[in-house]
């Protein structure tokens, strides 16, 4: 086994604070710097204050790349005006946008249960567990990369069954308590985002047309890549881990012919980060509850984004400098 290198020295709160500023980030109360890296820690605040960090810079002057990930490698040294206190700024506006997502994917997950168990269920209570409803080639066996033999139908109700059992709901105690079968509406009460995510992927194609109708969407599988879009950013939300830069691997489809995103002329910047979610969040949010105010909170909080340098509205995916474009949603 090959020797590892030796890890970074421990280094007391007041030293991290004396050697951000001696790479140049602006301090200027050294205690609460300490406060804040106590009580956030160094590591995850670094993430935030990673793109202040200068460029490395070749021998005229590129921006050189890194060998493996082909991301433009920094220095320890920050960017003239980049300041502690920016930096918490932009934790705690990540924070912010992180909790009004949760509440968004909120709404849309509870009218997606109720919705799936509302259509599916009306042909079978029990439908949940039978495989005549889901896409045959999701019921077959198939092997992965390491060789293992996989089945996506019995992955997923062994998840299901591990949910159910967990649940302490009451309507699904008193089910069990009274040894009664439990229907799909239900159940559904004890499925994560991720769990319903992946049903509706699995479901043949007409009951999956059924459901993305309820929500205006006249294509099923743009709905599909929404929900696992969606999922990963509830995990990420959920799970506290930045949000407001992130990009994603799978940009997310549009409904080319719906004049709702006709109007936003959403581009492969915005698809790929929170802005195009966003978009995708607020036309379902529309479709479930009309009067919702969900967007107006959200521009108000993507308009109060701290200046620190390098950290653009182009990061969030927007079009313009300018903060949120209000006037593509009538606002």
């Amino acid at each position: 086994m090959r020797q590892l290198a030796p890890p970074k020295p421990f280094r007391s709160y007041a030293d991290l604070a004396r050697l951000l500023a001696s790479r140049g980030l602006e301090v200027a109360d050294p205690l609460r710097a300490e406060r804040k890296l106590a009580q956030v820690g160094y590591y995850r605040l670094s993430g935030f204050w990673f793109p202040a960090r200068e460029f490395v810079r070749d021998q005229n002057g590129q921006v050189a790349l890194c060998n493996a990930t082909l991301k433009p490698l920094r220095q320890d040294a920050f960017r003239a005006g980049s300041s502690f206190d920016s930096v918490v700024g932009l934790y705690l506006f990540d924070k912010k946008l992180r909790q009004l997502m949760l509440d968004a994917i909120e709404r849309i997950e509870i009218h997606m249960r109720s919705v799936i168990a509302h259509e599916v269920g009306y042909h079978d209570p029990l439908a949940y567990m039978d495989m005549r409803f889901i896409n045959p080639k999701q019921a077959t066996n198939w092997q992965d990369r390491r060789g293992r033999q996989r089945n996506t139908w019995n992955e997923w109700q062994n998840r299901q069954t591990e949910q159910i059992n967990r649940s302490r709901e009451d309507c699904i105690e008193w089910h069990r308590q009274n040894q009664k079968a439990m229907p799909f509406w239900v159940v559904v009460e004890a499925w994560d985002f991720g769990t319903l995510s992946k049903y509706f992927e699995i479901l043949k194609g007409s009951y999956q047309n059924r459901i993305a109708a309820r929500l205006g969407i006249s294509n099923a599988k743009v709905l599909k890549e929404w929900l696992q879009e969606i999922n990963t950013l509830r995990n990420r939300s959920a799970h506290h881990t930045r949000i407001w830069n992130q990009v994603a691997s799978n940009p997310v489809p549009v409904l080319s012919a719906e004049p709702y995103f006709q109007g936003l002329a959403l581009d492969h910047n915005a698809l790929s980060r929170l802005y195009g979610l966003i978009s995708v969040m607020w036309f379902l949010l529309r479709q479930i509850g009309p009067g919702s105010q969900w967007l107006r909170q959200v521009a108000d909080i993507v308009d109060t984004k701290p200046g620190l340098p390098g950290c653009t509205f182009a990061s969030l995916g927007l079009p313009s400098e300018k903060g949120f474009p209000r006037h593509f949603f009538g606002m």
